[in-house]
């Protein structure tokens, strides 16, 4: 089946990507120099699950939600399918509890509700990670959990951001969930996932919580990486066709639950990178229709008023 887990040897896995007719296209997560003609690939029956609970919080996990920062195993009885379903209409309850960032050019111009999805968009080194981890930082003495999700970031940048946390004792409540640049196209892809499915244990569960993908701009150009290998057919800036779905099955999983399903809520702040303050590029124009707002990040909007 699609997405399902397959076994190599080496402790090698990885998922079916492509179904074809009489092959199985597969992308792996693990160093494909382990992986030789020849060798046995098993079917596992499973899609792919991460570890969630709070026992991540305070830690920073890869893709696959296992640790990487030398602090040990993390023992969770719990796990999520890293792609799920996104909610239906009657499981929801519109969002009318307000999330604060702190930031008051944000907070009294484009509030955030619980449950709602907000883009923070803009050109490179206009702030947005820095709004970003600044939510993060005032979610303190608050109820809210949160995970950041790298995507695509270079290692000095993410040891900044947990250096960062750390020290204003933000790393209680937070989880960072990395694929850095240097990690392959597949962990970049999944990254997201995984980080969402952390993010809905605490929803289900009739807790709050926030998660921040940074960025989605670098999250598409795994998947395009992944496509064209696969041979998949290129359309638009070689995307290919299903890029659009590749988000909002990812976006639609943020959400206030109904009373009746203990009102927790995940709200999710994407983050897209444009280039020269082009909002017309593909990806943008695609997110957009799939977010209830968006905050374009400029340096003049991060003056302190």
């Amino acid at each position: 089946m699609a997405s399902e887990m397959i076994e190599f040897p080496n402790d090698v896995y990885g998922i079916a990507f492509n179904l074809e007719e009489d092959n199985v296209g597969c992308v792996l997560f693990g160093e494909d120099q382990l992986i030789h003609e020849g060798d046995t690939a098993k079917r596992t029956g499973r899609l792919l699950e991460v570890p969630v609970g709070e026992a991540l919080l305070g830690r920073m996990v890869d893709a696959l939600g296992q640790p990487i920062d030398g602090l040990g195993d993390i023992e969770t009885e719990h796990q999520l399918p890293a792609e799920q379903k996104g909610l239906g209409i009657v499981q929801r309850q519109p969002v009318g509890e307000p999330l604060y960032t702190g930031l008051k050019a944000i907070d009294s111009l484009t509030p955030i509700g619980r449950g709602q999805r907000e883009l923070i968009i803009g050109d490179r080194r206009t702030g947005k990670t820095a709004i970003a981890i600044d939510t993060i930082l005032n979610q303190k003495n608050t109820d809210v959990y949160c995970i950041y999700v790298a995507i695509g970031q270079k290692g000095s940048t993410l040891a900044q951001i947990a250096n960062t946390l750390r020290e204003h004792n933000a790393m209680e409540y937070t989880t960072i969930v990395s694929a850095a640049a240097s990690d392959p196209s597949p962990l970049q892809y999944i990254a997201p996932y995984a980080g969402t499915a952390m993010g809905e244990y605490f929803r289900d569960n009739g807790k709050h919580a926030l998660i921040i993908y940074d960025d989605l701009t670098k999250h598409a150009w795994a998947y395009r990486q992944m496509s064209l290998l696969s041979r998949r057919p290129p359309g638009r800036e070689a995307y290919p066709g299903d890029v659009f779905y590749l988000h909002s099955r990812l976006l639609e999983r943020s959400a206030k639950l109904s009373d009746a399903l203990g009102g927790g809520s995940l709200t999710a702040l994407p983050i897209i990178e444009i280039f020269e303050g082009d909002l017309t590029t593909y990806i943008p124009t695609n997110v957009s229709p799939l977010l209830m707002d968006r905050y374009t990040s400029q340096r003049i909007c991060l003056t302190k008023v």
